[in-house]
């Protein structure tokens, strides 16, 4: 099963171009979604009739916005409040999280698509991006605990370390890199999760997923790895492959960050 996640910077923009071309080319099983920024109805065309297509839209609109996209059926579909509870029905926190279940040869497996807040350092921006990190984490402690198979992924924008970061001297105190959003990913971790693109990559810089667009970032490679798939022990063990589509050029590219694919051996 080939499991890849992407955030598609808008996806009507991606689609026009290129994401179309890559997902015929990548032949990916399974993908989740992230800054979508539309409905349903305009997401499922884009992506193509042959996928079925889950979402959940963000209430302000032009912001956010995860989706879930599978060759095969998807099921028990949960998303927002019905799955993190609480203040995250709140608009800010919308289309940010969504969950549902794949059968696969091996047994079902649970995906998620997560877009966690980016957050602007020293602003109440950072409260929001706390607040979804606190109730991301307490419902991947209930994920872990109802299936055997779990793959949370998405944009976290959280680089972990100094190796998922180019200028990681000159981002000590910027949102993305501070120590207490690295906290979380720490904690993910030691709670028995699988950082699996950083475990088939090994110890190494990079490789990135997202890059400016401004400037020569692209083409220098100053980038962020701030997309994940955090696995359960169980699918981590069957994970043989992971790998970033980053574009052959700046001009070839159809959103500022790179797909990341893995191979799972179910």
């Amino acid at each position: 099963m080939r499991i890849a996640s992407v955030n598609v910077n808008g996806v009507r923009a991606a689609a026009r171009k290129g994401m179309g071309a890559w997902l015929a080319e990548g032949a990916p099983d399974v993908v989740s979604l992230q800054e979508v920024r539309a409905p349903l109805d305009i997401t499922a065309p884009l992506v193509g009739e042959e996928w079925h297509v889950v979402e959940q839209a963000c209430e302000i609109k032009g912001r956010a916005g995860v989706a879930i996209a599978s060759r095969s059926a998807l099921t028990d579909v949960l998303a927002g409040v019905d799955a993190l509870g609480g203040a995250m029905g709140e608009p800010v926190h919308t289309g940010r999280w969504i969950e549902a279940t794949v059968e696969s040869p091996a047994g079902p497996v649970r995906v998620v698509s997560t877009y966690q807040h980016s957050g602007t350092a020293g602003t109440p921006s950072m409260d929001d991006k706390y607040a979804l990190l606190d109730a991301s984490t307490e419902r991947m402690g209930a994920l872990r605990e109802q299936y055997e198979r779990v793959v949370v992924m998405g944009d976290i924008n959280i680089a972990h370390t100094e190796r998922d970061i180019k200028n990681w001297k000159g981002n000590l105190k910027s949102a993305g890199f501070l120590p207490e959003e690295r906290a979380y990913l720490d904690r993910w971790v030691e709670a028995g999760w699988v950082d699996v693109h950083r475990t088939l990559a090994g110890d190494r810089e990079g490789p990135y997923t997202w890059w400016s667009m401004r400037g020569k970032a692209f083409d220098n490679d100053a980038g962020w790895r701030i997309d994940y798939q955090f696995a359960s022990p169980a699918l981590a063990a069957a994970a043989t492959d992971a790998r970033v589509d980053r574009q052959a050029s700046w001009d070839a590219r159809w959103t500022d960050h790179a797909p990341l694919v893995v191979d799972y051996a179910l």
